[in-house]
């Protein structure tokens, strides 16, 4: 599953080969409540098509009416900044919630060049930024490092494009199958490994690279940073704690692990006890893993394993599993603190 930018990037390439005029809007700012956040993107065809929101409600409905009438795409224009809400007539006219206001940088004739850079970027896996500057009309695709996904001040606008965010799965049995591509489609570059040749040969998902070797060399060898997540799905300890040894010592902002809640209480044991891991580093394991929906089947599961991703990354509060209740006295580890 594509990345929400690739698909607006893939829909205004198929327009241009058919010879249809497009627009694309980026959201610049918010004040109030707003559905999209600064960097969601619109692009806006000539007959009326669309990809992507700014909105998801009315406004984008207005936005296809003046592609439509030619309002919005004069020729040899540059990009203009356009506001939506400020009152309450606005609000309730355009669908915003709480009175909220809505800054839209509109390019009625986007750079193909830049686009087409920006395209192979991304499908190269490169963490590339956009620069849109409102005084000259001119448009740069640069490589990016950290720092602010998108940045506006007032004339020129930032936005940071491709996988900001890795994952690493540890085994590739079917529900790898159905998270990979949720994962993919929240911005995540994924890849695999698992050293069982049986599912490397059946392994066919596109656009997440098997990584091979043994678990734990490839965590260290993938250097998880604080915007890597590794979850381990084999349900095979031998296979499964030699990465989580690393990746709960690495600061990859998450580690989870599959199995029950009895199996997790005893792993978490394990690593206290035999893997000279602290307290503090085991507790950072999320196991079971996932939000606590009920899941069974593997894309259920693979559901709730990616709303956990989301609500880390995200720093949403979740409620704590049954997993993280107390040990029983028997199976306490010993674990110190630090």
């Amino acid at each position: 599953m594509e990345s929400l930018d690739q698909q607006v990037l893939d829909a205004m390439g198929r327009w241009h080969a058919q010879g249809h005029r497009f627009a694309l809007v980026t959201v610049a700012q918010t004040w109030g409540s707003a559905p999209r956040q600064p960097g969601a993107w619109l692009a806006l065809c000539d007959d009326g098509r669309v990809q992507g929101s700014v909105s998801g409600g009315c406004i984008e409905d207005d936005l296809i009416e003046r592609m439509r009438s030619g309002a919005l795409r004069a020729a040899g224009a540059g990009p203009t900044l356009v506001t939506y809400g400020g009152t309450r007539e606005a609000a309730r006219r355009y669908g915003l919630p709480c009175g909220g206001t809505l800054a839209l940088v509109v390019e009625p004739e986007p750079d193909l060049a830049a686009l087409q850079q920006l395209q192979q970027g991304i499908q190269a896996g490169r963490l590339l930024r956009r620069r849109v500057d409102l005084r000259d009309g001119s448009v740069t695709v640069m490589d990016a490092a950290a720092g602010p996904e998108v940045q506006w001040d007032g004339e020129v606008l930032t936005t940071t494009h491709g996988p900001r965010w890795r994952l690493l799965v540890i085994g590739a049995a079917q529900t790898a199958r159905f998270l990979v591509p949720i994962a993919q489609s929240l911005g995540f570059a994924v890849s695999v490994c698992d050293p069982r040749p049986e599912y490397h040969t059946e392994w066919d998902v596109a656009d997440a690279p098997w990584i091979p070797g043994m678990p734990d060399d490839v965590v260290l060898a993938f250097r998880p940073d604080p915007h890597t997540a590794v979850v381990a799905l084999t349900h095979d300890p031998k296979l499964d704690d030699l990465a989580l040894i690393e990746a709960l010592r690495s600061p990859a902002h998450y580690v989870g692990a599959l199995g029950s809640v009895a199996n997790n209480e005893v792993r978490r044991a394990r690593l206290c006890e035999h893997f000279d891991l602290s307290k503090d580093e085991v507790d950072r394991l999320h196991g079971p893993i996932g939000l606590s929906i009920g899941s069974r089947t593997p894309p259920e599961i693979a559901v709730a394993i990616a709303a956990q991703l989301v609500a880390v990354r995200r720093g949403a509060r979740t409620s704590a599993p049954a997993a993280e209740a107390p040990w029983p006295a028997s199976r306490t580890p010993v674990c110190q603190a630090g």
